[in-house]
């Protein structure tokens, strides 16, 4: 297996693999080239996961940056799934606070898959709470949410995410704040082909710069949350 503590790209192979996963589903097939996956995918997770480090101690100390939490399981749970196909054809890195209710907290993401990928940050599962919390917010501070926000879609082309409510929640805000606050969760994100840019180590660099990009946003979603 390789070092995990040097990130020299993601190569070429580590695609390919989720490629072949997905027309091989199976045990005898994963069992066969299980050091490619140890090689390609994994190992180079780690790495990455560890080099952007320094990148989320700025946006947040609290921040669990352990790459043997932060990256995701290839093995499925398939208990109590209709699928049963053993293994995952993505993986994916979250880096968010450890918590024991995690899942109402903001965090950010990373997702690799055989044709592209996608990242993002957000409040992916919030509450009623939380949503009502940070509706009250934008309605209180429109223009500086506004500020803080509509470069973020704007200029750097993230979109914004989550289940949109049956039935449209009372509010006289013009319509850009609507496409945030009409929603069940919120967070932003984006998709990606495959590019040259992942098979570089500076690739380290894009992301930690992408993520920057988010801070505020983030330390709006943790504010919420904390209350």
């Amino acid at each position: 297996m390789k070092s995990a503590d040097v990130f020299t790209g993601f190569s070429p192979e580590m695609f390919k693999f989720f490629n072949d996963l997905k027309a091989n589903n199976y045990k005898p097939w994963f069992d066969e080239h299980k050091h490619i996956y140890l090689d390609e995918v994994l190992a180079p997770m780690k790495a990455f996961a560890t080099a952007l480090s320094p990148a989320f101690y700025a946006i947040d100390p609290k921040i669990n940056m352990n790459p043997n939490k932060v990256v995701s399981r290839i093995y499925r749970d398939i208990r109590f799934s209709k699928d049963k196909t053993p293994y995952r054809t993505n993986m994916w890195m979250s880096f968010q606070r450890l918590l024991t209710d995690w899942q109402r907290f903001p965090g950010f993401y990373l997702e690799l898959y055989e044709d592209g990928y996608s990242y993002g940050m957000g409040m992916y599962m919030a509450s009623k709470k939380e949503m009502d919390a940070f509706r009250s917010r934008v309605e209180y501070q429109p223009d500086e949410f506004r500020e803080m926000t509509e470069d973020l879609i704007g200029k750097h082309g993230f979109e914004i995410g989550g289940d949109l409510y049956k039935r449209r929640t009372p509010s006289e805000l013009p319509e850009y704040f609507q496409q945030w606050i009409q929603r069940k969760s919120v967070y932003l994100l984006k998709n990606r082909p495959l590019g040259k840019e992942l098979h570089d180590e500076g690739f380290i660099e894009v992301m930690a710069s992408e993520y920057l990009l988010l801070k505020p946003l983030y330390d709006l979603f943790a504010d919420i949350c904390e209350e």
